[in-house]
């Protein structure tokens, strides 16, 4: 037992040695190619075979012949891992060439992964960059609407602005020289142009904060009954100025903690949006109620429907659902605000066409 253990320790010592240079190697050219690295741990691995059976060798003093024959299997042996190391280096250095070919042209559009087989780690590299890829590839086409959104948004909003500011200049210089048949008249169309001015630059303001993530909420426990009441009545002149019923008779008294004042707003646009939209006659229902992902509050109108390939554009920023420019249709803020302030609540608001009309839904989470 002795002799097994002296052997083994002389055998240790002289692979140690080997392992040790082998390691200082290997950190000297840890920057060049894989095929290097590859080559000098098959090498380092046959030399510290060969160390361990020559410090073996000489402690017990084999005869020459002997030696000789080790040396020479210990040699084949290290020709042959030195050239499967390198066979395998050059394939690892070529699947990776080929990895970094295909990552230069990333961004241009899809990432296309090289052919051929590949170790677990490249096959691992490539999945990531076709991930990331993907999601660059989202990220820029959301980037495409949010412009093109923009640049709608400011067309409609000087188209908006410079007809009520002409009326308004048209009105003044008429009221100023003395020539306004009905200066009391002048004076409040006047009024009723500036404030709609100032709610066109309140949703702006609104919606910028929204954007920057400076929308600051004020949460309080609130009933549903009461936020949808307080919402009916503020909506029921405009409803019978158009002609419109407002419905309210599916309303649960669900407790939600909630910024009062931002979903009074929310439901505002919600029910001008409808009201606008519904002909006369018709009617607007409101409801509210438990659903299995929280409370669900829905508004559900009589416009006819929304076209299925626009659906997905209710909520952006400018869209009004029509080429039309006109002042009446409004700025196509409402419903972006409305997005903006329920996902700042982290609910949903989502659209869906229903017989006759379309039923907006606003998704709240339920708070323990």
């Amino acid at each position: 037992m002795g002799d097994i253990l002296l052997i083994a320790l002389y055998a240790f010592a002289g692979a140690a040695v080997t392992g040790s240079a082998g390691a200082v190697v290997l950190r000297m050219i840890r920057r060049r190619s894989l095929t290097a690295s590859l080559a000098v741990a098959a090498t380092v691995g046959v030399l510290a075979m060969l160390a361990g059976t020559l410090a073996v060798a000489w402690a017990m003093f084999l005869s020459p012949h002997d030696l000789t024959v080790v040396t020479t299997v210990v040699a084949m042996a290290a020709v042959v891992s030195l050239a499967t190391a390198l066979l395998l280096g050059r394939w690892v250095v070529a699947r990776s060439h080929e990895l970094a070919d295909a990552a230069r042209t990333f961004g241009d559009g899809p990432f296309a992964a090289p052919d051929g087989p590949a170790t677990a780690e490249l096959e691992a590299v490539s999945r990531e960059l076709a991930a990331t890829s993907a999601r660059l590839a989202e990220s820029r086409e959301r980037e495409r609407a949010l412009e093109a959104s923009r640049r709608e948004l400011v067309a409609w909003i000087s188209h908006d602005l410079r007809t009520p500011l002409a009326g308004l200049r048209a009105m003044s210089e008429a009221l100023e020289d003395g020539v306004a048949p009905d200066p009391a008249r002048y004076l409040a169309q006047i009024r009723t142009e500036v404030e709609r001015l100032n709610g066109m630059v309140g949703d702006l303001f609104e919606l910028s904060r929204i954007h920057a993530g400076t929308l600051a909420l004020a949460p309080s426990r609130i009933s549903l009954y009461d936020l949808v009441g307080d919402a009916l009545a503020g909506a029921d002149p405009l409803a019978c100025e158009y002609g419109v019923k407002l419905v309210g008779n599916r309303v649960e008294p669900v407790p939600v903690e909630v910024d009062a004042k931002e979903m009074s707003r929310v439901l505002g646009n919600l029910l001008i949006n409808a009201i606008r939209r519904t002909p006369a006659d018709g009617t607007v229902a409101v409801a509210a109620e438990r659903a299995p992902e929280g409370v669900v509050l829905s508004v559900t109108d009589g416009c006819g429907g929304i076209p299925e390939e626009d659906l997905a554009r209710v909520f952006d920023t400018g869209w009004r659902g029509t080429d039309a420019r006109t002042p009446p249709a409004g700025a196509g803020l409402g419903l972006a605000i409305v997005r903006g302030i329920v996902e700042a609540h982290q609910g949903r608001a989502t659209v869906r066409n229903i017989p006759g009309g379309c039923s907006f839904e606003v998704t709240l989470p339920v708070r323990s």
